[in-house]
C-alpha cells in the first residue's frame, strides 16, 4: 500500500506569522527565446504562496530551472519566472542572483508585507545536485520553517529538496504537493471500476515497473506510442521499421500472456497510420489493418484503433493516462493521441494525467481543463506509483 502522506505535515500544520518560510517550488517551466511557454507549474504553485503570504509569513522561494552548467548559462534564469509571479500575485518578487550569499538574509531584515524573495535558478549552486549540507545549512540559518512544494523535484536528492529539511526541526509539504499524492493514491487504493491504464510513448523498458505495479490494481492496458511495436512485434505481427525494443520481446510477450492470465484486457493498435519517414508528412497512409509494410514505420494509432479506445474509455470509472498515442507534435500523426485525450475528457471517470508528454498532449489537444488532475512532475509521478520512495518526502516524515 502506498504509503502516502502519512507522518507528513502541510503548511496548515505551521502558526506562520512573523516567520521566514523558505518554498521549495518547482517552477521549472519550458521556455523558448526567454519567453515563458507553458505556465502551468506557475499556476500550480499559487495557492501555498498566496496562503503564506496572508498568514503573514516571510517568504523566500526556490526552484531549479533546466540543467545549466554553469552560473554563466543566463538563458536558465529564473528572471522571467519572477517577473510573472509578480504579475500574478501583485507583490514585489525580488530576485536574489546568489543563493549561496548572505543577500537573503540581509533583505529579510527589511522586508515589507507585500514583498518576496525568490532565489536565483539553485542549480547554479554546485552543491544544489551534489545534496551539499553547507548549502543547505547557509539556507537554514535564516529559514525557521521549510516547505517543499515542487513535487516535479521531489525524487531528486538535492540540497533545496533533501539536505535543506533534513538540518531543520519545522517542515512539511504544500498544498500541490498534499494534492498529487493524494491523487496518485486514489490510483493505487480502492480506485472506482472499471480501472483503465493508457500506456503509451516511446518504450516500453520505461513503463515496465508502473505496469508491473499497476497489473494487479487495474481491470485493463490500453496500449499505444512506440511501444505498441514491441507488443505487436512480439504477437507475430510484422511492424516494417517501427521502433522496437529488441530486448523486450519476451517480456512484451510473456506481459500479454499474465494479463490474460488473470482475466484482464490489453487493448493494442489494430490498424496504424505509417509514413515512409517521420518527415514525411504528404506520403502519410491509413493501414487497413494491424500489418505495416515493411519500408514503412508507425506514427500513430489508425481510426479503428482510437475508436476501440474510445468505447472502451466511455465505459470507465478510472483512467490513468501516461504517454502519447504518436507523434502528435506533428499535425498528420496527432489524430490518435487527440481521439483518445477527447475520449478521456468526454468519459465520467476519474481521469489522471501522469504529466511530461501526456500532460503536454493534454493542453495541446485542448481538453486539459476536463482532466480531473494533470500531474505536474512526470519522473516524480511514475516513481511514486511504481512503488519508489521519493527523497523529498521520506526526508519530510516524522520517524516517530
Amino acid at each position: 500500500m502506498a504509503t502516502g502522506l502519512k507522518g507528513i505535515k502541510t503548511v496548515r500544520d505551521f502558526e506562520l506569522e512573523g516567520k521566514v518560510v523558505f518554498l521549495r517550488l518547482d517552477l521549472n517551466v519550458p521556455m523558448e527565446n526567454g519567453k515563458i511557454t507553458d505556465e502551468n507549474r506557475i499556476k500550480a504553485s499559487l495557492p501555498t504562496i498566496q496562503y503564506c503570504m496572508e498568514k503573514g509569513a516571510k517568504l523566500v522561494m526556490a526552484s531549479h530551472l533546466g540543467r545549466p552548467k554553469s552560473k554563466d548559462d543566463k538563458e536558465f534564469s529564473l528572471e522571467p519566472v519572477a517577473k510573472r509571479l509578480q504579475e500574478l500575485l501583485s507583490a514585489e518578487v525580488i530576485l536574489v542572483e546568489e543563493p549561496d550569499s548572505d543577500a537573503p538574509k540581509h533583505l529579510l531584515q527589511s522586508l515589507k508585507k507585500n514583498q518576496l524573495i525568490l532565489l536565483e535558478n539553485v542549480r547554479f549552486e554546485e552543491g544544489e545536485t551534489k545534496d551539499s549540507i553547507e548549502f543547505a545549512q547557509k539556507i537554514a540559518n535564516y529559514s525557521d520553517i521549510y516547505i517543499n512544494d515542487a513535487f516535479g523535484a521531489s525524487h531528486r536528492a538535492h540540497a533545496t529538496i533533501h539536505a535543506l529539511p533534513s538540518v531543520m526541526k519545522d517542515k512539511g509539504i504544500g498544498f500541490l504537493i498534499e494534492k498529487e499524492i493524494n491523487m496518485l493514491d486514489s490510483l493505487l487504493q480502492n480506485p472506482k471500476r472499471p480501472y483503465l491504464a493508457v500506456m503509451g510513448g516511446a518504450k516500453v523498458s520505461d513503463k515496465i515497473a508502473v505496469i508491473e505495479r499497476l497489473m494487479d490494481i487495474v481491470d485493463g492496458f490500453i496500449i499505444g506510442g512506440a511501444m505498441a511495436y514491441t507488443f505487436l512485434k512480439a504477437m507475430g505481427h510484422p511492424v516494417g521499421k517501427s521502433l522496437v525494443e529488441n530486448d523486450k520481446l519476451k517480456y512484451a510477450k510473456e506481459m500479454i500472456e499474465r494479463i490474460e492470465a488473470r482475466d484482464k484486457t490489453i487493448l493494442l493498435p489494430v490498424d496504424h497510420v505509417v509514413t515512409k519517414s517521420i518527415t514525411d508528412t504528404a506520403g502519410a497512409r491509413t493501414t487497413k489493418d494491424v500489418v505495416i509494410g515493411e519500408d514503412e514505420l508507425g506514427v500513430d494509432i489508425g481510426p479503428q484503433t482510437t475508436r476501440a479506445y474510445a468505447t472502451a474509455l466511455h465505459e470507465a470509472g478510472t483512467i490513468f493516462w501516461n504517454g502519447p498515442m504518436g507523434i502528435f507534435e506533428t499535425e498528420a500523426f496527432s489524430k490518435g493521441t487527440f481521439g483518445v485525450a477527447k475520449a478521456i475528457a468526454e468519459s465520467n471517470a476519474t481521469k489522471i494525467v501522469g504529466g511530461g508528454d501526456s500532460a503536454a498532449a493534454a493542453e495541446v489537444s485542448g481538453y486539459a481543463d476536463k482532466m480531473t488532475h494533470i500531474s505536474t512532475g512526470g519522473g516524480a509521478s511514475l516513481e511514486y506509483l511504481q512503488g519508489d520512495k521519493l527523497p523529498g518526502l521520506e526526508i519530510l516524515r516524522s520517524k516517530r
